[in-house]
């Protein structure tokens, strides 16, 4: 059913629920799994080019191989003979999230979500509601976080086609 699945890290502790999950579902369906660290550029776009992106960008970047490194980690502790394609990009997190499941030909998105709602959503916005929209492939969030110590029955929010 599954061929290729994309996951989107952060290099949190929190989305390793989510590429667990992904492991998982990979596993099963015999996929790939695409690991993918969006560089929010935009965050950085206040600052004064000449002495912000030059060490910045860099270091940014370093975190997203970290983060993609981190998820082919995961693969090997779950003794999983999955493949794992790592890739870092800069732009807006869900933008790049769907165009790399796009251009890739990426059959599933699973990725984490911290189940925010209320006021909370509306002022910080949502990178996983976002995708949800927007990607012509189904989504699959996975809640991540503090509270899924509370809640581990949670496992799967959400899934969009």
């Amino acid at each position: 059913m599954y061929d290729r699945l994309l996951v989107p890290t952060d290099g949190s502790l929190a989305v390793e629920r989510a590429v667990s999950h992904a492991i998982d579902l990979a596993g099963v369906h015999d996929a790939a799994i695409d690991a993918l660290y969006v560089v929010n550029a935009t965050n950085y776009g206040a600052l004064p080019m000449e002495t912000a992106w030059d060490g910045i960008g860099s270091a940014l970047e370093e975190e997203g191989d970290a983060a993609v490194a981190r998820v082919e980690e995961l693969v090997a502790e779950h003794d999983a003979d999955v493949p794992v394609r790592g890739c870092v990009v800069s732009g807006s997190p869900s933008r790049c999230i769907v165009e790399h499941a796009e251009s890739t030909e990426c059959d599933l998105i699973v990725m984490g979500t911290h189940g925010r709602g209320g006021i909370d959503r509306l002022l910080l916005g949502s990178v996983a509601e976002r995708v949800v929209r927007l990607s012509p492939v189904p989504v699959t969030t996975v809640r991540v976080g503090d509270d899924v110590a509370e809640d581990s029955s949670a496992e799967s929010v959400a899934t969009a086609e």
